[in-house]
């Protein structure tokens, strides 16, 4: 049986609301431009490009600018490390809930 999981693991970058939202949309994509993912989370700019950083800043989120064209144009990806975090997130979550299912 595995080890108990409490909700205080879970990992607390990926866990805001926001933070999940990009991460899980960015999970089932190579990439997504930011008006993208903007749309996908249902963000503003300004809450999009904030939680982007945190999330850049830890490693899980790489972001790319460059010009299609003339225009500039974002796009955000989910590293590797951000990929195996995402992963072991919903693995904890799984496991939490299913301590919750069982029987007492």
């Amino acid at each position: 049986m595995p080890k108990p999981v409490s909700p205080a693991e879970l990992d607390k970058v990926i866990h805001e609301r926001a933070r999940l939202a990009i991460v899980a949309a960015l999970a089932a994509v190579e990439d997504m431009t930011f008006i993208e993912l903007k749309d996908a989370a249902g963000m503003t700019d300004g809450n999009l490009s904030v939680h982007a950083r945190v999330l850049e800043s830890s490693g899980y989120v790489a972001i790319a600018k460059r010009f299609v064209g003339l225009k500039p144009q974002t796009s955000l990806s989910l590293t590797p490390s951000g990929r195996a975090a995402f992963r072991r997130y919903l693995d904890q979550l799984e496991r939490i809930v299913a301590q919750g299912r069982r029987p007492r």
